[in-house]
């Protein structure tokens, strides 16, 4: 399995996610830094986020399976005017990434030491661990330049 690393996060998830039996094996895993989804038994594809059927040949037969954890920065934004929820995190960045093994996920973009987002820039993955459980970021992929 593709292991991420942690990102320390104050407090609790402003949103947490819904958590049902069938994502359960996903957010386990996270929490734990294991990053995978679900692979399609039929057709050998992967989606995003998991599923129990393929959205591509809809199989009811998937396996958890790791994904990558480096990948390409799609486009970007950052947020100033937040929903009430996130409104103490504001401004905060979220992008749109291209993993590595084709697939493509929104999530929110650790630029605390970064704040010059590029479209094509590389990116890892990263676990945001909050008090009440994980969630995932993108971060950008360290150099010996930076």
């Amino acid at each position: 399995m593709t292991q991420l690393s942690f990102v320390s996060a104050a407090g609790r998830r402003a949103y947490p996610p819904r958590v049902s039996a069938f994502t359960q094996p996903f957010w386990d895993g996270l929490t734990q830094g294991c990053w995978q989804t679900t692979c399609c038994d039929a057709c050998g594809r992967q989606t995003f986020p998991p599923r129990p059927i393929c959205p591509h040949c809809w199989c009811d037969k998937v396996s958890w399976s790791p994904l990558s954890s480096r990948g390409t920065l799609y486009s970007w934004t950052r947020i100033h005017a937040a929903p009430a929820v996130f409104e103490s995190e504001a401004p905060y960045a979220v992008g749109i990434v291209d993993l590595d093994s084709g697939i493509r996920l929104a999530c929110r973009l650790l630029d605390s030491t970064h704040p010059d987002w590029k479209p094509g820039m590389a990116v890892e993955m990263a676990v945001l661990q909050y008090e009440d459980g994980p969630l995932f970021a993108a971060r950008p992929i360290q150099t010996a330049t930076d």
